[in-house]
């Protein structure tokens, strides 16, 4: 497993850009699918986005054409860029990593983006 600490979290108003980032500890971050989850409040923890390896990326419904996931591996940071950001977007973010997509194993502790009108 690796540590994970999550940053960039904050108000932003609807039709805003956020940048959140993914710190991860240890040296296997090369070798890990990364992801980003949602859960707002009331609701189930849903993925947003993930990111393989080798770079493959995939999103929400919800979120395609708004959000963009990307990693650098030399910073061992994944970071979703969020745009055009909609009050339904508010929610506590998670950070999670692991062999793939589908297998995560290491968890953020979250950070809150909170959009307003």
């Amino acid at each position: 497993q690796v540590q994970l600490v999550e940053s960039g979290g904050g108000l932003v108003q609807a039709g805003g850009s956020l940048r959140l980032s993914c710190a991860a500890s240890g040296n296997i971050f090369v070798n890990n699918a990364a992801g980003w989850y949602r859960q707002a409040s009331g609701e189930q923890r849903e993925l947003v986005a993930s990111i393989t390896i080798g770079g493959n990326t995939n999103y929400a419904e919800s979120v395609k054409g708004r959000f963009t996931i990307s990693r650098v591996n030399a910073e061992k940071t994944v970071y979703p860029q969020m745009t055009n950001l909609k009050l339904e977007d508010t929610a506590v973010y998670y950070c999670a990593m692991g062999p793939t997509p589908r297998n995560f194993d290491s968890w953020g502790q979250g950070t809150q983006v909170t959009v307003s009108s």
